[in-house]
């Protein structure tokens, strides 16, 4: 049954009283130029005219048409897709356009001048385009489009970061504009979203009957005579499509795709026709309502957190609170079994094999590199002096490889569940968290200081994921889904601390990038060190990792202390993930897929796979490393982008694995 709506009189004075609030908000500004012209009385009264009628007036009217295009973008998303969390920063959809606008502005600067909505447009429908070729087969699950919209947006966030800092600060502004800056000095960007948003609308309601009939199966829509391949490629064009164009004008806007369609069935809307009405209202209020908050508490140096990154701050929360409330998937669940494989008939052979080719990544690593004279292998003295350097950079890439598997092995374990991991669970955004904390409290944080922040943010966001999974009904995929949540709010709250601009904000930038440029002799000890020291009770806890995937009552009957157990491994996976993710950064996928790659080896048992999971993630680590180092080299390119397009072709395969479902 789906949920009642608020009753009307409360549904109008919640209504009613946000508008008046957005409405005296602006009222405000309206009034700030006038308080603060200075001069003559004519030339304060034209100052005043040219603010007013040219940044004032025209910013509110943006973000109402922004807030009113999204709000229609991420209702037709939902619909189309027949699921509650997408919309264009769950879909990869910004993330997209704005990598897209970030690598024109670079090297075709003149597309920028005559085409920024194609290149945005391209950028989004790119990312829209992976993502159902992951999922189709998958007949669009909710979860695994969720899933594979993170694996995107994450990628194209992270490439984009690293263009930006492989370029110097002074493209550090394009950062901030990404970030959604709603400021305008004319009217011609509002008019261009407007009318986009008009021919949309007119669009959406052409379309609004073959619409109604997708929210049934594709059969029965197919029966009545629906294109449903067609309909439904042509429904997401047009969102892409509005969210591109807002993408190009002001840079990410995130979450208010989401929240307008849900507010809107929240307060009662029920009817297709009417929620294409009501989710732009809405959309238009909550951005405006929030451009006014930003503004009015922006200090004397002006706005240091863009308005796209403060709306970001919503999603997270609305998304839990979604997940508690909501009857989220429909579909038939994402199957949390692997599906069986064969035993390595010599497991420690298997083992041997995966130590000897680490080993020969991290020999290849140190001798083979490029130089101003082109590929050198060093050997003698030569790789004696280099090794001051690479040495310390394999090192800690290695360490971070070890962690980052044996984090993946436990959480899998742990929740039962093959598509849990580090990178998926938002722990490794959280670990961001709290080193941003240690950064802005503390002048000159240490190593050990920053590392106890990270691990402080990492196990408070997996410690709150998995309270979470102990309600009645909150299963595999709303334990995803609850981790996705986490990992978005920590990502806006990163947003919007790198967006301030401030050397803490940039230090943020190259940790989100991951890079193991300022690796030394210390810290590749000191990593070597902390990863020795958590990885020692794996061996002793063996029995619980065998036992805690057959569920709590198998684990009580034999006699296994659950509750116990199961928060001694949450705590080491998560401090397993802070420590790895404080030197190389929280993408690299190397936590989802080394141990899977363990199984697929034959090393099913929970020690042989942990084993061999920790070596295919030192294996992967080091060679992310070495590709970082030099694919384009003088320019030391991310660790963990690197990491993520060797992590990716897996993924894609994992999630498209299996046969189409109905649907």
């Amino acid at each position: 049954m789906a949920e009642r709506g608020v009753p009307m009189p409360r549904r109008l004075l919640l209504w009613g009283g946000l508008t008046l609030a957005a409405a005296c908000l602006s009222a405000l500004r309206i009034a700030d130029p006038v308080a603060g012209a200075s001069g003559t009385w004519a030339q304060a009264e034209a100052l005043e005219q040219v603010i007013l009628f040219h940044s004032v007036l025209p910013r509110m009217a943006m973000a109402i048409v922004c807030g009113a295009a999204l709000g229609l973008a991420g209702a037709l998303l939902q619909r189309v897709l027949r699921n509650p969390v997408a919309e264009p920063s769950t879909l990869g959809v910004s993330a997209g356009a704005q990598l897209a606008l970030t690598v024109a502005t670079l090297h075709a600067p003149g597309l920028m001048e005559a085409a920024r909505e194609g290149v945005a447009l391209a950028g989004g429908l790119g990312a829209v385009g992976l993502i159902l070729a992951l999922t189709w087969r998958r007949g669009l699950e909710p979860v695994a489009v969720a899933l594979a919209g993170m694996m995107v947006a994450l990628t194209a966030t992270t490439a984009s970061a690293a263009l930006i800092l492989a370029n110097g600060e002074y493209m550090f502004s394009l950062f901030i504009w990404g970030g959604g800056s709603l400021a305008q000095q004319s009217w011609g960007p509002c008019i261009a979203i407007a009318g986009r948003l008009a021919l949309g609308f007119a669009a959406a309601l052409l379309l609004l009957r073959p619409l109604a009939i997708l929210g049934l199966d594709d059969s029965r829509a197919r029966s009545l005579g629906v294109a449903t391949v067609a309909t439904r490629l042509a429904v997401i064009g047009i969102a892409v499509w509005l969210a591109a164009s807002v993408t190009a004008e002001v840079g990410v806007i995130g979450f208010v795709g989401l929240a307008a369609p849900a507010l809107a069935s929240l307060g009662g809307v029920r009817r297709l026709g009417a929620k294409l009405v009501a989710a732009p209202l809405v959309g238009a209020l909550l951005l405006w309502l929030t451009d006014g908050l930003v503004q009015l508490l922006a200090g004397v140096g002006g706005e240091r957190v863009p308005t796209g990154a403060a709306t970001a701050l919503l999603g997270g929360p609305l998304l839990l609170w979604l997940l508690l409330r909501a009857r989220m998937f429909e579909w038939p669940r994402f199957d949390a079994r692997p599906a069986p494989v064969r035993r390595a008939r010599n497991p420690a052979g298997m083992i041997a094999l995966l130590g000897a080719l680490a080993l020969a990544a991290a020999a290849l690593a140190l001798a083979l590199g490029r130089g101003p004279e082109g590929w050198t292998l060093a050997g003698g003295p030569l790789l004696a002096d280099l090794l001051g350097w690479r040495g310390p950079r394999v090192a800690v890439a290695a360490a971070a490889g070890a962690m980052l598997a044996a984090a993946g092995t436990v959480l899998q374990r742990v929740t039962g569940n093959p598509l849990a991991g580090p990178e998926v669970l938002g722990v490794g955004t959280g670990a961001g968290v709290g080193l941003a904390v240690a950064l802005f409290a503390l002048s000159a944080p240490g190593f050990a200081i920053e590392l106890a922040a990270s691990a402080a943010g990492a196990v408070a966001v997996l410690a709150g994921i998995l309270v979470l999974s102990r309600r009645p009904g909150f299963g595999a995929e709303r334990l995803l889904m609850a981790g996705i949540a986490a990992g978005a709010l920590c990502s806006a709250v990163l947003t919007a601390v790198i967006a301030t601009g401030s050397p803490q904000a940039f230090q943020l930038l190259r940790w989100l990038s991951g890079s193991t440029n300022d690796a030394t002799p210390a810290k590749a000890w000191l990593c070597l060190g902390t990863a020795a020291v958590l990885l020692a009770p794996l061996p002793f806890m063996v029995r619980w990792l065998t036992v805690l995937p057959l569920g709590d009552e198998t684990a009580r009957a034999v006699g296994l202390p659950v509750h116990r157990c199961r928060t001694i491994l949450v705590v080491l996976a998560a401090l397993l993930t802070a420590t790895a993710a404080l030197v190389v950064g929280p993408l690299s996928f190397v936590g989802l897929i080394a141990p899977h790659l363990a199984r697929l080896l034959g090393l099913g048992r929970p020690a042989a796979q942990t084993g061999g999971a920790i070596l295919i993630g030192i294996g992967l680590m080091v060679m992310s490393d070495w590709l970082a180092r030099t694919a384009a080299f003088p320019y030391q390119l991310p660790l963990g982008l690197f990491a993520s397009l060797l992590a990716g072709p897996y993924l894609v395969w994992l999630l498209g694995r299996t046969g189409p479902r109905s649907r």
